[in-house]
């Protein structure tokens, strides 16, 4: 089994878990993740300071607001906000963080590198969408693709 995918196994065999960026305006990646994971049976906490709810759930304005905490965050942010996110999750014992790529990216160096420095399990690209099953025909086509031009990120 490759890395990334034993590293998606194991963040999606968490059942508690935030999505970090999710829009209470437009329909944007992190809302289909958001979405996609609720659907899939996790119980799934979206993440925006500018929002009080989001696609009709409550909405918290960091990862520590969350009641009794996460297992892992989604962040769909701007890379400039990702470092910010990750010291939540370090702060709040988050072990699990997926730093989302698809047509833009989340993924900083120094929020990887934090990651690593605070002991956090981290996959610096890549979709959600891509392995929650039932993985849809755009995500399995973007995975296939990705994998063979060798641009699937390696697990931290």
């Amino acid at each position: 089994m490759s890395q990334l995918k034993q590293a998606a196994d194991e963040f999606l065999g968490q059942r508690r878990i935030a999505v970090a960026g999710v829009s209470r305006t437009k329909q944007d990646a992190a809302n289909g993740i958001y979405k996609k994971l609720r659907d899939s049976g996790y119980e799934v906490f979206p993440i925006n300071p500018n929002a009080e709810r989001v696609e009709g759930d409550t909405c918290y304005p960091n990862v520590q607001s969350i009641p009794g905490g996460v297992d892992g965050v989604v962040i769909v942010t701007k890379p400039e906000t990702t470092l910010e996110i990750v010291k939540q999750c370090a702060q709040a014992g988050v072990k699990r963080v997926w730093m989302h790529k698809g047509m833009g990216t989340s993924v900083s160096d120094e929020a990887v590198q934090y990651c690593r420095e605070h002991d956090i399990s981290v996959i610096p690209g890549a979709c959600p969408m891509m392995f929650c099953q039932p993985v849809d025909i755009a995500h399995s086509c973007m995975r296939m693709f990705m994998g063979m031009t060798g641009k699937l990120p390696q697990p931290v």
